[in-house]
């Protein structure tokens, strides 16, 4: 299919794409039904889909009558599966209109296990079905049937009065009528105490989890844990993500099976498999339930007069097609579950503003399908299927932001590349610039080959046709579409050009920009067969499958015989790039933009830098406005911590005024508590590192003295000169005082809180609640005041899905993924999580919508029982919404390097055992003693390393009360310092640097009792710090004395001091700090490694002290080691 490219047009005509697909594929669909059904012996697949490509378009419009009957035949079935019954009803007097034809034996059958009835009740057409059921069971169904949305309650759990037994009543609504499915309830699987879509939830609670704490950016693991937790959650033998592409044809993208199966993962499959009328369904119906391809269907009996037929196209127990049925016995599957994946559609150039109401909303589009199979019957129950259901709507929800997030990486790199590009041409104004050069035109987007045609000649990059082939292509261009400025296709066979045939494999699709009349840009790409991961032996003579059958590998084959001719299919983001580079060509080539001159472009920036500075006072004046006017409360420092900005609502919340804080240093305004973390989050910004989301205390002053500290969440923003340099820091907070008293209240309170729920006060919070099943119990004056609902009109509704929904509800969400993530974050709280601060919006009654932040708390009886949520809203401003993204960005980072150290922990154990191998080897040859000493110098870093891989808790290390061992044993306290020494001797030689060892020799060479390594690793460090913070052609020294104090007549204790000098300013007071300071958030390499070695110095019951003289800085390292035992002997 061919387009003519015009930018503001590219979304309808890529829907009008789509459009034109569906219906050619409706069609097919329509001819393989029918070839179907007239006679299977002769049915050939692959012929019927090979015919159809090649059948003129005139010819398959005539067929219109057929495909209304298959269309008609599929949704207006009258069988249904044996698992379960079925009634119609009237929607006025429940009457039953229509019956599954085991209905009766289910619902009505006398059992002995039941006190006889006088009058049992009869199972025909105007019985109520109020009557088949307990009274609680039919006062239940009956209050579901009330409501707006009869499916809100799903499932509904009844009792039949005549045989006991339990049954879920799944209704929903049809034309003309309600339509309820019975299934039976087992109550060793589910317990059938109780029912509603809160109690399915829990039972998906696990999977969502896991769903939610998967680190963004990848489809390929999106994908593989959901299958993983569908295969978990229901136990058939395969699941598989089924995606569909944009063609419509469909490819098994993830898969997880029990052992043994053949996988299908990689395997492609025409769109007919799964046809558009299925489609449709799964788009009503979101999951869809098989219990055994070889079970007989049961018929519905309707009532003849009704002046209608009877829909079960919303009913899970709607019979498959007999086609259908047919292919998946093929595949040896004999039972399925499916869910549907829905997302939003990517149109990219008609999005609608976020702030809309849901109905407003991107058009939804299935994106794929979780499938799974089994080898022999199953059947799901309810609750489980409505359990996969919603986990099928979180997996939506994250395919949404992956695409989000593609969409966005896509776009930066062709918006980067366009700059590039642009600026080879600004500086020669030639279009050969961008197909000689590097990055070349082919960079701009995904292709296989490029060439451009500019006066007259032609340049060809990449897998492109010849240059007589491109000639032509531009005659064609010339003759077929004069009128066009530019032209995309997947397939040139199907745009109708005489020489695609000739093209052979290598060129399918293809995109042109016309520059002028006679110069061209062409894009190209090869069929997409090529990119296709082939599975099975689909080249083998010897395959003899049965070409009339459907089933996989042959649907394979069939496949290859469709798309051969075509290739990817050009975004509409791609071909806006092609269209801006040609308008920047054109003006290139018409001689508008040309290199510039020294002296004008002086003048230019001359100008730039006036206006510049024009628009920077302009913009401060703003900012001062904004500030002084602000909402919320705003603080800004100088360099040196003094306020010179405090705006009307600090001054509000805290007492002091405006005059009063002008001028003070920052950190005397705050509770003592929070001083370190001014002070840190105020150093950080000053090296342009902004903090987000950071809580601290203020004080006080004059008639707010007596109310305690304002509690503020606030983000510091660097504030810049001119010339980009850090300034000062500007403080925006959020205050949340008030909010935080309501919470610990809450907390603390064991049934008194109406009190707080019903004040009127305003500095209450909006709250609302609900009860374990779900139902609106609790709404706030506050409430009432954000939303325009009065408490009367929520209570006892459904809070999810009555009084916040994506539709039909009193506060519409804006789409169903918002809708999803609140359901998420309620049931996690009714199962005991703890939850996040997570965002949330909605529209009020008059329409507007409000972006806040919601709290979800669990509420507990006196027994601990957990009895409902209460949801507490917070409206926090803009700053703070990202600092969430910010935060669980910066966790996914910590995950990823523990997880990378982890990987390098164990990777460098397999080096260091060969490096140990080729150690003992050299000792069995004939060294002499300097080279016997060099091994052994080997062996003690080779410990120390061992000893610091070992540390497998790296936050235990790092504290002071550490619970690591030392391994005590007699060394030689030559051995660790000649080791330690030759850690940094690279490094001397680089600098010059001499280092000597000014230790006598008697005491280097006598036997102690201690922990030589860790002692190794220590003087290693501080050596190594010395030497890099000594300048070229200096020197370190070190020297050492020791004490010995005699504990007893054996026990001989020794006080030893290392001192290491080096000249120069010595180490940076900020790594200094590091060193003293636990919990430092801005750790470097270094100080974390001092930090560690000082702590092990205090587990020997030393420390370390650091001196600075006259151009040398010194280390005092002390430690307490004891004689060894052989020592003292001699």
């Amino acid at each position: 299919m061919s387009s003519s490219r015009a930018a503001s047009s590219s979304s309808s005509r890529n829907r009008q794409s789509t459009q034109e697909r569906v219906l050619a594929q409706t069609t097919l669909d329509a001819e393989l039904n029918a070839g179907f059904e007239e006679s299977s012996d002769s049915f050939d697949y692959s012929k019927l889909v090979e015919a159809q490509r090649d059948t003129p378009t005139v010819l398959q419009e005539g067929r219109s009558e057929k495909v209304i009957a298959y269309l008609q035949h599929i949704q207006r079935g009258k069988m249904i599966q044996s698992f379960g019954c079925l009634l119609a009803l009237d929607e006025k007097s429940f009457n039953v209109i229509a019956f599954s034809g085991n209905a009766p034996e289910m619902l009505t059958t006398v059992s002995h296990a039941v006190p006889s009835v006088d009058d049992p009740p009869r199972l025909d057409i105007g019985t109520n079905v109020r009557s088949l059921f307990t009274d609680q069971g039919a006062a239940a169904l009956h209050k579901a049937l009330g409501f707006a949305d009869v499916s809100l309650l799903n499932p509904i759990l009844v009792q039949c009065k005549t045989s006991g037994k339990p049954f879920y009543a799944i209704v929903h609504r049809a034309t003309g009528c309600l339509v309820v499915d019975f299934e039976p309830v087992n109550p060793t699987e589910f317990p059938a105490t109780a029912a509603g879509a809160l109690q399915s939830y829990k039972l998906a609670a696990k999977a969502i989890s896991k769903i939610q704490a998967l680190p963004g950016g990848s489809m390929e693991l999106l994908c593989n844990t959901v299958v993983k937790e569908v295969f978990d959650l229901t136990g058939y033998d395969r699941v598989m993500a089924y995606k569909f592409h944009e063609d419509n044809h469909g490819e098994v993208f993830a898969e997880i099976t029990k052992p043994g199966l053949e996988p299908y993962l990689g395997l492609h499959y025409p769109a007919t498999d799964i046809p558009q009328a299925a489609r449709f369904l799964f788009m009503k119906n979101k999951v869809r339930l098989i219990c055994d391809v070889r079970a007989r269907p049961i018929k519905v009996i309707e009532d003849e007069a009704l002046p209608f037929d009877i829909s079960l196209c919303g009913s899970a127990l709607r019979a498959a097609h007999s086609c259908h049925l047919q292919y998946m016995e093929n595949m040896n599957s004999i039972a399925s579950l499916v869910m549907a994946v829905v997302v939003n559609e990517n149109e990219e150039d008609d999005e609608v503003g976020s702030e809309q109401p849901a109905q407003q909303q991107k058009k939804k589009i299935l994106w794929g399908l979780i499938v799974c199979h089994h080898e022999s019957p199953r059947y799901v129950p309810f609750p489980l299927r409505y359990a996969c259901e919603f986990l099928a709507q979180v997996f939506a929800v994250h395919v949404n932001k992956e695409f989000e997030v593609q969409k966005q990486l896509r776009e930066k790199s062709i918006l980067r590349m366009q700059t590039i590009l642009s600026d080879m041409l600004f500086k020669e104004a030639s279009p050969l610039t961008i197909v000689s050069g590097a990055p070349n035109i082919m960079d701009l987007i995904k292709c296989d080959g490029a060439a451009l045609l500019y006066g007259g000649k032609v340049w060809r990059l990449g897998t492109a046709p010849t240059e007589s082939q491109i000639r032509d292509l531009a005659l064609w261009l010339s003759e077929v579409h004069m009128d066009s400025t530019g032209l995309s296709t997947e397939s040139l066979h199907d745009a109708g050009y005489p020489g695609a045939s000739a093209l052979g494999d290598t060129v399918c699709g293809m995109a042109v920009a016309k520059i002028n009349s006679s110069d061209i840009l062409f894009w190209f790409r090869s069929p997409t067969a090529k990119e296709i991961r082939w599975g099975g032996a689909k080249n083998d003579p010897s395959d003899m499958d049965d070409s009339r059958r459907m089933h996989p590998r042959l649907s394979f084959k069939a496949f290859l015989e469709v798309v051969k001719m075509k290739s990817l299919a050009w975004a509409d983001s791609e071909m806006d790039a092609i269209h801006s580079l040609q308008l920047i060509l054109r003006g290139a080539v018409d001689g508008v933009v040309k290199p510039t001159g020294k002296a004008s472009l002086d003048e230019q920036i001359g100008d730039l830098k006036l206006d510049g500075l024009a628009e920077l006072q302009a913009v401060t004046s703003e900012m001062v406005r904004l500030m002084e006017t602000a909402t919320v409360p705003i603080l800004a420092v100088d360099g040196n911590g003094l306020v010179n900005g405090w705006n009307q609502k600090a001054a509000e919340l805290t007492g002091l005024r405006v005059d009063d804080a002008i001028g003070r240093h920052i950190l005397t305004l705050v509770e003592e508590s929070s001083v370190s973390v001014v002070q840190r989050m105020l150093y950080l910004a000053l090296q342009g590192k902004e903090e987000k989301e950071v809580r601290f205390e203020v004080k006080t002053h004059g008639p707010k003295r007596d109310d305690g500290p304002v509690i503020l969440v606030v983000n510091a923003c660097a504030s810049r000169d001119l010339h980009d340099d850090v300034v000062g820091v500007c403080f925006v907070a959020q205050d949340m005082t008030v909010h935080k008293l309501v919470m610990d209240k809450f907390t603390r309170v064991e049934g008194d809180y109406m009190a707080i729920i019903h004040n009127p006060n305003p500095l209450i919070p909006p709250i609302f609640g609900a009860d374990e099943s779900g139902w609106c119990c609790e709404w706030n004056a506050a409430m009432t005041k954000l939303t325009g609902w009065h408490r009367e009109e929520v209570l006892d509704k459904m809070l999810l899905g009555e009084v916040f929904d994506s539709r039909n509800a009193s506060c519409l969400l804006k789409n169903k993924d918002a809708f999803v993530s609140l359901c998420v974050v309620i049931n996690s709280a009714l199962a005991g999580e703890e939850t996040e601060k997570a965002p949330f919006g909605f529209f009020d009654r008059s329409g507007k919508y409000t972006e806040c932040l919601l709290s979800v708390n669990r509420r507990q009886n006196e027994g601990g029982l957990i009895t409902g949520v209460f949801c507490f809203i917070h409206i926090p401003s803009h700053e703070l919404q990202q600092a969430l993204q910010v935060q669980q960005a910066s966790e996914q980072k910590s995950l990823k390097r523990l997880k990378a150290f982890s990987y390098m922990r164990h990777a460098i154990n397999n080096p260091l055992s060969g490096m140990l191998y080729s150690r003992k080897a050299l000792k069995n040859t004939d060294l002499n003693e300097e080279q016997m000493r060099q091994i052994h110098v080997a062996d003690n870093c080779h410990h120390q390393l061992n000893k610091i891989l070992a540390d497998l808790d790296q936050h235990n290390i790092m504290e002071k009360s550490s619970c690591l061992d030392l391994e005590m044993a007699e060394f030689v306290l030559q051995d660790v310092v000649v080791a330690a020494v030759s850690q940094v001797l690279i490094a001397c030689q680089g600098k010059g640097i001499r280092v000597s060892c000014n230790l006598p020799e008697r005491f280097m060479k006598q036997l102690v009792y201690g922990d030589g390594v860790r002692l190794q690793q220590i003087l290693s460090d501080f050596l190594s710090i010395s030497v890099k913070f000594s300048p070229v052609g200096s020197s370190v020294e070190i020297s050492a004395k020791a004490t010995k104090n005699s504990i007893g007549e054996n026990l001989h204790l020794i006080d030893l001091e290392l001192r290491i000098k080096h000249q120069g300013l010595g180490v940076p007071a900020e790594l200094m700090a590091q060193m003293f300071e636990e919990d430092e958030p801005q750790q470097s390499e270094e100080g974390l490694g001092l930090l560690v070695s000082r702590n092990l110095l205090r587990l020997m019951n030393g420390d370390v002290r650091h001196l600075r003289e006259a151009g040398v800085s010194i280390f005092i390292l002390t430690a307490e080691l004891a004689c060894a035992p052989t020592a003292m002997e001699h």
